[in-house]
């Protein structure tokens, strides 16, 4: 009886206060008392008791009333006291080494006073063992549950973030992440452990044994999914405006690297690109390879384990981890590890390709890869042979991760959604970043590559936007690479290649007469197909996969703000023959008239409309001859051209010998050929590598807290409130 009763006067309470529009004294301690009675309320219960839309209007109509009811819990008037925001935010962190309420007690006796709170060492109480801290404590479902109550209130803390509208210019910290992540928060190093090693720690298999998570309910992943947002949200931080911690190889008797200078203010941050223990990277690397793959388990047995949601906030992690701690990238990609958490973010891509909702999903997967394909290591990677038979989407073949990735790739170009196209630039920068490295490509990947080309090269396609002539070049480069490192291997490409020699002769003798400039947009006012469908064999799909799904009409998504153009988000290096990178300045650019760079470098993401070489009444950007010839003149076709004058009569002749109709004996024959001798001197491998900036920090930040926003609806803390950053939308 007594929970209702207390309830109902709590209530009561509520109704005075938000119908009071006279100040209530400080002093009238039989009003104020009312919220604070022992009611055991729940969360639930406080937002079924205390509307939001009451809080605002007491805000509104009343704002001395809402301070009082914010400070009646402390010393008042004192000139020196902390702002309200600090003591909550130190209470809080407080709350989250409290023994017998987050933490098990050490001592036999129980914790009476706040002071003994204050002199606790929270160190001696990490969450979890993995990152500097061995012991594993007994699971606590009480204590689980109140730190991610706690969580979910620092969370609300940090929110503000979304309630400003997105600038770039607002690299401004946020005042409460960077007080929370300062030294004022003497905790600030056991919570970022103890924040860390519960993710990375996570197996929401139950132990290993299938099934196991329907016999007791898996009451941990909500903690582990609030400490996962918590972690995203608090290195939050624009590493290109601000000197990164430099990697110098030392290191020293601790879990966090001391022998660095001075990292960022963010202790969170700083922590983050310290850590520098091979068995620590270790740890963390598996454990989030472990939660990636975690979807693609539930096809063998269905339902067999716990299928885990927050991947989004996994991959921003990784990202992060990645960006911030350049020891953690070399681990990385030291061991075929990497390719762990490759195939999972193939997976979610190929998946979410047609979902309009998932648009941020997709960005985030290309922009690791495009990170992780900076480095040779990556490249050479992707030669492991590709035995997981994950059930995707996709043609059946056999051959490495490399071919993998390229086949996701071409399905993505091929029959994703429309608004997946400021991607292409990006997807074909990793496969031209990768191809040297790439020993021998499979035929059905050889046939993607090739059909990618003559769908980009159709001459609709290239005068219907000022940019789109770049996605030849990244393809052309990508076979001038094979050829010119790694010919011995492929002869597959090479064979696809002669097969598709027309394609390159088309390209060579591409029309730039205005009458064929103008049928050829016309033809494409008629099929404003993106891309041509036809001519790439498809074959069937690997068995047990489903078909990837749009969205169901009314889903809700997030807006993001628009991702740079490829030439802000990499910079060029050149590999030199001891394989170190240089890096290129950008060459003083002598415009040709459309502004488009001197050299035949794809220089703009497509989305920036290029100043237009001649305008059309209605001010859109429409091709000349001029332009296509200044772009044409540069396709760099020297060494394809060269290899099939060599090698075309030589097929031709083993066909017209033999009566040949076998593919075999024509690949056996280009297996054992060599061009050695008769190609273009090689030209330097050119890497785009990924460089942090303003842009992409926007673009994380809208994204992070879109993600959070979607995620968190019971309760509802965010929904239907003034959110600037960005739009609600339904599908």
């Amino acid at each position: 009886m007594g929970s209702s009763d207390s309830k109902l006067n709590f209530r009561k309470a509520v109704i005075q206060l938000t119908t009071k529009t006279q100040p209530v004294e400080a002093t009238d301690d039989a009003f104020w008392d009312q919220f604070w009675a022992d009611t055991a309320t729940s969360v639930q219960d406080v937002f079924a008791l205390v509307p939001a839309a009451e809080i605002r209007a007491v805000r509104e109509e009343s704002p001395s009333n809402l301070a009082t009811l914010c400070y009646k819990q402390g010393e008042e008037d004192d000139e020196n006291a902390r702002p309200l925001a600090e003591s909550l935010l130190l209470a809080i962190a407080d709350l989250l080494f409290c023994p017998d309420f987050t933490v098990q007690s050490h001592r036999r006796s129980t914790v009476d006073s706040a002071e003994d709170v204050h002199s606790l060492d929270s160190c001696e109480y990490i969450w979890e063992a993995g990152v500097g801290f061995a012991h594993s404590p007994q699971p606590n479902y009480t204590h689980d549950m109140n730190r991610m109550e706690l969580l979910k209130l620092l969370l609300t803390c940090f929110s503000e973030a979304m309630y400003l509208p997105p600038a770039p210019e607002s690299g401004s910290t946020n005042p409460w992440v960077q007080f929370f992540c300062s030294t004022e928060n003497r905790h600030a190093l056991p919570l970022f452990t103890s924040l860390l090693n519960t993710v990375c720690a996570y197996d929401p298999v139950g132990y290993g044994i299938p099934y196991n998570h329907l016999l007791f309910s898996d009451y941990r992943e909500p903690l582990v999914e609030e400490a996962a947002q918590v972690l995203i949200v608090t290195l939050d931080h624009d590493s290109a405006s601000s000197a990164s911690p430099t990697v110098d190889g030392t290191t020293t008797g601790t879990a966090m690297d001391d022998a660095d200078p001075p990292g960022p203010e963010n202790l969170f941050v700083n922590y983050l690109s310290r850590i520098h223990r091979e068995e620590d990277f270790q740890f963390i690397l598996k454990g989030i390879a472990r939660l990636l793959s975690n979807p693609l388990l539930q096809t063998y047995l269905p339902n067999s384990t716990k299928k885990i949601q927050f991947h989004q906030e996994l991959l921003v992690l990784f990202w992060k981890l990645c960006d911030f701690n350049k020891k953690f990238l070399f681990f990385v990609l030291k061991s075929s590890d990497v390719l762990d958490i490759l195939v999972p973010i193939l997976f979610f891509l190929n998946d979410a390709r047609a979902d309009q909702s998932r648009v941020g999903l997709m960005h985030i997967g290309v922009f690791i890869l495009l990170l992780l394909s900076g480095e040779r290591n990556f490249g050479v990677r992707l030669n492991k042979p590709y035995s997981v038979r994950v059930p995707m989407d996709i043609p059946v073949f056999t051959g490495t991760h490399a071919d993998l990735l390229i086949v996701v790739f071409h399905k993505i170009i091929t029959s994703g959604h429309q608004r997946l196209q400021p991607l292409f630039d990006c997807l074909l920068t990793i496969v031209v970043n990768v191809s040297p490295y790439l020993k021998s490509l499979s035929m059905v990947t050889a046939n993607k590559l090739l059909h990618l080309l003559e769908a980009f090269s159709t001459t609709w396609f290239l005068f219907s936007a000022a940019q789109n002539h770049h996605l030849v070049f990244f393809l052309l480069e990508v076979f001038n690479n094979i050829i010119q490192y790694q010919f011995d291997g492929n002869s597959n490409l090479v064979y696809a290649i002669i097969r598709k020699r027309s394609v390159f002769h088309q390209l060579a003798n591409l029309p730039t007469d205005p009458p064929t400039i103008h049928k050829a947009l016309q033809r494409r006012r008629r099929t404003p197909e993106p891309l041509s469908r036809t001519g790439s064999q498809e074959g069937t799909s690997m068995e047990g996969s489903r078909p990837a799904a749009p969205a169901e009409p009314g889903t809700l998504k997030t807006s993001l703000v628009a991702t740079p153009g490829i030439d802000k988000l990499t910079e060029k290096s050149q590999v030199s023959e001891d394989g170190t990178l240089r890096s290129l300045d950008p060459e003083p650019q002598q415009s040709s008239e459309d502004g488009s760079p001197a050299k035949g470098e794809p220089s703009q993401a497509w989305r920036e409309q290029r100043r237009p070489s001649s305008s059309s009444a209605s001010g859109q950007w429409s091709p000349t001859p001029e332009w296509v010839l200044s772009w044409k003149s540069k396709l760099p076709l020297q060494t394809i051209m060269r290899l099939l004058q060599v090698l075309v009569p030589q097929v031709e002749k083993i066909c017209i010998d033999k009566g040949l109709t076998d593919e075999s004996e024509i690949l056996r024959f280009l297996q054992h050929g060599t061009l050695v001798g008769l190609l273009p001197v090689p030209h330097p491998i050119l890497i785009r590598k990924y460089q942090a900036n303003s842009g992409t920090a926007m673009w994380f930040r809208t994204y992070m807290w879109g993600v959070i926003y979607l995620r968190n609806v019971d309760p509802p803390v965010w929904y239907d409130t003034d959110v600037k950053l960005f739009e609600i939308q339904r599908v």
